[in-house]
Parts: structure tokens; sequence; C-alpha cells
């Protein structure tokens, strides 16, 4: 076999980081599914479980294309040492995933609680995957390698989306598991109906405070308007007056040219 150069080989390393976890949690998800009840969580992981199913055979695919093997360690000495670990290492895989799914059962108080310890653990299955891939993808990327980066940003897309699934489901969970392990009068409920009565009073007198300032502000624009009316009013006969007086003095004028005009024909 050719050996790998620094840069495949740290990408087989972390490679085989995200097979070996994506074979986890094929098993963990399959336990978790035989123990949820509600439909649409249960057909969740039953896409997802498909999901980590393809991931797997994709990275380990990649892997044999880079020139590694899948489940690999690294181990000074021949090829037989290194298989006989690599046998090992995948039997440790495995128990530890059979494992997980029993000890999952018996976790919690109740039926609400497991399935709420169930789903943090999933959640925090996603975390490790995502930071995997997206380490991947940007190492991949520092080397040139598009086909890994490429690989590693598709199944990254699938694992932040099943996180913000879980992300809404584990307050629902939550909060039934409060339902259902804890008495109703030491659950929060609705606001208290003393606090809506006692906010009443408050909200009555606020109104009608801002009625009062309704009303003042409404008889002060009153007045205002009819001292405006008055003042232009005022003003109106005032200038009539200086009109009426304008004419009878030029009428009076008239008046006299004409007695000054008789008299001197006289």
């Amino acid at each position: 076999m050719a050996e790998l150069t620094a840069g495949d080989a740290k990408l087989v390393q972390y490679l085989n980081e995200a097979y070996g976890t994506e074979k986890r949690l094929e098993t963990s998800l399959e336990a978790h599914i035989a123990m949820t009840a509600k439909a649409s969580y249960k057909k969740r992981l039953r896409e997802h479980l498909t999901e980590t199913k393809r991931h797997a055979r994709e990275v380990q695919r990649r892997i044999k294309q880079l020139g590694g093997t899948a489940e690999t360690i690294s181990l000074p000495g021949p090829d037989r040492v290194e298989e006989a670990a690599q046998a090992v290492l995948g039997g440790a895989q495995k128990a530890v995933a059979l494992a997980q799914g029993p000890l999952h059962a018996l976790r919690g108080t109740g039926e609400d609680e497991k399935q709420l310890k169930n789903a943090k653990t999933e959640y925090a299955s996603e975390a490790e995957e995502i930071a995997t891939y997206t380490a991947i993808a940007t190492l991949a990327e520092a080397l040139g390698d598009r086909e890994t980066q490429r690989l590693a940003r598709a199944i990254l897309r699938e694992e932040v989306r099943m996180s913000t699934f879980l992300e809404r489901e584990i307050p629902r969970l939550a909060k039934a598991v409060a339902k259902a392990e804890v008495p109703a009068s030491q659950r929060r409920t609705s606001t208290p109906a003393g606090k809506t009565r006692a906010s009443r009073p408050r909200a009555a007198g606020k109104t009608a405070s801002r009625g009062r300032a309704s009303a003042s502000a409404s008889a002060a624009s009153a007045k205002g308007g009819a001292g405006r009316t008055k003042a232009k009013a005022g003003s109106g006969s005032t200038k009539a007056k200086a009109s009426a007086r304008r004419t009878s003095a030029k009428a009076a004028a008239g008046r006299t040219k004409k007695a000054k005009a008789r008299s001197a024909r006289a």
C-alpha cells in the first residue's frame, strides 16, 4: 500500500473519527426509536438514522479513495499487527454502541424523562458531529481537497438540521416531565387572578387620568380658538371703522368744494 501524504493521513484520521461516531450513533438511534412515543419525533429519528447510515458509507468510501482504511489506528509494525488492532478497535466501538441502548432504556424516573435524556444525548452527539465535520471541511479546504470538503459540508448541513430539530424538541420534552412528575400546585401556570384584579384599578386610573388630560387639552384648545376668533373679529371691526371715517372725510371735502364753487359764481 502506498504511503499517504501528511495531508491525506490527517484527513483519513479525521474521517475515521467521524466514521466511528456515525457507527456508534446507528445503534444508539435504533434504541431511542424503540423508546419514543411521539409519532413526529419517532419519524424524525428514523429519518436521521437513515442519514447516519448513509453518512457512514460515504465517509468510509472517501477514506478508501484517499488510500486509507476505515476504523484503522496508526501503530508501528507489520500490516498484520495493524489489522489485528483494527479488529480490536472495531469490536470495541461496536461494544460501546450496543451498550448504549440498554443503558439509555434505564435512565430517568419516567417515560417522559427517559425521552428527554435521550434527546439531550442526541443533541450532544450532533454537537460533536458538527464540530468534527466543520474541522474536516476546513482542513480539506486548506489542503485543496474539494471532494472531501464537499462531502463534509453536505453531511454538516444535515447534522445542523437535526440539531435544530432537537433544540426545539428539548423544551417540549422538559415541559412534559414537569407536567408528569411535578404536582400542578407547584407548577407555574397563567397569570394569577389576584395580579389581574390588582392591575385593573391601575389601568382604570390611568385611563381616567388620560381622559382628564385630554379634556383639559380640549378645553384649552377651545379657549385658544375662541380668543383667536375674538381677536380676528376685533381686528375686522377696527378696519371697518377706519374705512367709514375715510369715506366720511371724503364726503365732507366734496361738500366743501361745491360750496366754494357756488360762492365764487355768486
